[in-house]
């Protein structure tokens, strides 16, 4: 058995087997899908890494608005392509462990209110100086401003001070938080040359691709930087670039054509069309991603919260998943934590589609008239159909969603976290708290349900601090709770994240933490010669 794994990950790796396929191949034979995934991460790097070339990724979420200012990235392009120039002190693996990066080690205190992180010498920047502590300092100050508007803000609310200690930072917190370590993956917080202050834009970091073009909402081009202290890891093709194709079709075309190596967000709906495709590969994997339909609980009229279960209640998850998703996903429960997280309580009840109860609540909340709901082709995958197909569902119920498309470059400033109803997408946090801090906790900047609840802030506080895990296990399942009968958010579904690569590309190892393998596959992949 073990040989033949062997040769069929080895296929999967130069491209020539799905990851799909032989996710099911493994099965057959036995194996879980966590062993069978590392064998293919083990492969991918076995038969590697080659040097040289130009790897080209063609990507939705790039507008003209975007800026390589880490406090501000919001979508998927300027996120990714920062994962190929900036790092930060650590970095979550596949698996969900830490792993090294501009820090070597850490540790805490025994009650887990400070937190002392060593910071790795002989690092370079861009710009040729030499990364040092007082970098490390200066970058958690600037999110830590309100006036930055990071998004990493609602994670750094939480730190009460940090500072240099000879080749140390260390991390003095205003509440105990065993968590603090993976709240240092957060993508906002690249470690820049005097934290960004002066210049947050200038797109200098450590990453092994230095910035070379930058044309926001069109492309954006790395290239590789020769003294990256990590070049044997990361960082294979001489160039790298990101074409912004926001449009689903013309995604696809440029993978069939040639003119890029991969592509992110392949729709369900043409899953099995891309598959047949000669030379591609659909690379899947499921994660803690999710579709959400977001209301403003201080707006008007959402601000009622039987309209809000109302809205809730009129939304058929199952429905969404088997024809928006396919299948490559999995029901939602109006939370952002699903089972793919720590700590997660299998126990609540699941909110069913059930048209007399919105009706109930929908007359409860005394609104008369229509609900106007903005959505865009870049909110998700499918996101307009499945606008139309939440109004259909609602409709059953006696609720009038009135859908207003929006165009996409935008929509992520002038749209979501703006407007009081749209849809949107989380790609999820490595612990709940982090997922928690950075969306519910009612100073969080991308609050963007504006959910303000005393009783939960309270919970998220002592949860954070409590070491037993079973009494913190109870406290998250709480807030789960509030959050689903409480809150703005509508979850019909967690996805897949489904992108798609050429046999042309080496090196692609799953990683459930973000779409395009993690957020890393143009500096982990290579091409093949």
């Amino acid at each position: 058995m073990s040989n033949e794994l062997d040769y069929l990950s080895r296929r999967v790796a130069l491209g020539k087997l799905s990851r799909r396929d032989f996710l099911g191949r493994a099965a057959a034979l036995g194996v879980t899908t966590v062993f069978a995934n590392s064998l293919l991460s083990s492969a991918a790097l076995a038969e590697g890494p080659v040097k040289g070339g130009t790897l080209k990724a063609g990507m939705q979420g790039g507008a003209s608005t975007d800026s390589l200012d880490p406090a501000t990235w919001q979508s998927q392009v300027p996120y990714k392509f920062g994962r190929q120039w900036g790092e930060q002190l650590v970095e979550i693996q596949p698996d969900g462990k830490l792993n090294p990066k501009l820090a070597t080690e850490w540790g805490s205190s025994d009650d887990a209110k400070v937190w002392t992180f060593k910071i790795r010498k002989g690092v370079q920047f861009h710009d040729g100086k030499e990364m040092t502590p007082d970098d490390v300092v200066a970058t958690m100050e600037r999110h830590s401003d309100a006036n930055s508007k990071s998004g990493a803000l609602g994670v750094m609310g939480g730190i009460d001070n940090v500072k240099k200690d000879g080749d140390t930072v260390v991390f003095t917190l205003k509440e105990a938080n065993a968590d603090l370590p993976f709240l240092m993956d957060d993508y906002h917080l690249m470690i820049q040359p005097g934290g960004g202050k002066d210049k947050p834009a200038a797109g200098i970091g450590t990453g092994p691709y230095k910035v070379v073009t930058d044309e926001p909402g069109v492309r954006h081009i790395g290239t590789k930087f020769p003294n990256y202290w990590d070049g044997d890891k990361r960082g294979h093709a001489e160039q790298i670039e990101i074409i912004v194709i926001n449009d689903a079709t013309a995604r696809t075309a440029a993978l069939q054509s040639g003119q890029v190596h991969m592509i992110n967000r392949v729709e369900p709906k043409i899953v099995d069309l891309v598959k047949r495709v000669p030379g591609v590969t659909i690379q899947n994997v499921a994660g803690k991603g999710h579709y959400v339909f977001i209301a403003h609980c201080n707006t008007a009229p959402f601000d009622n919260m039987d309209l809000r279960l109302a809205l809730k209640y009129a939304m058929n998850r199952e429905e969404m998943v088997k024809t928006i998703l396919r299948g490559y996903g999995s029901v939602g429960n109006d939370t952002p934590i699903n089972k793919a997280y720590p700590l997660f309580s299998d126990d609540m009840e699941q909110r069913k589609y059930d048209p007399d109860k919105a009706a109930f609540h929908y007359k409860k909340s005394g609104h008369d008239g229509s609900v106007l709901l903005r959505t865009s082709d870049v909110a998700f995958p499918g996101a307009i159909d499945a606008a139309q197909l939440y109004q259909q569902s609602a409709a059953k119920a006696g609720i009038t969603i009135e859908v207003k498309r929006e165009p996409g470059d935008g929509y992520w400033t002038q749209v979501w976290n703006k407007q009081p109803f749209s849809t949107s997408y989380w790609g999820g946090r490595p612990t709940q708290d982090q997922m928690f801090s950075t969306a519910y906790y009612s100073k969080a900047d991308w609050n963007d349900t504006r959910f303000f609840n005393e009783k939960f802030d309270k919970l998220l506080l002592q949860a954070r601090g409590e070491l037993d895990e079973a009494k913190r296990k109870a406290m998250y399942r709480d807030m789960n709770v509030i959050v689903s009968d409480e809150g703005g958010v509508i979850v019909p579904m967690f996805n897949d994240f489904i992108d798609a690569t050429s046999k042309k590309v080496g090196g692609w190892v799953p990683d459930g933490n973000q779409e395009m393998s993690g957020g890393y596959a143009l500096s982990r992949c290579w091409l093949i010669a």
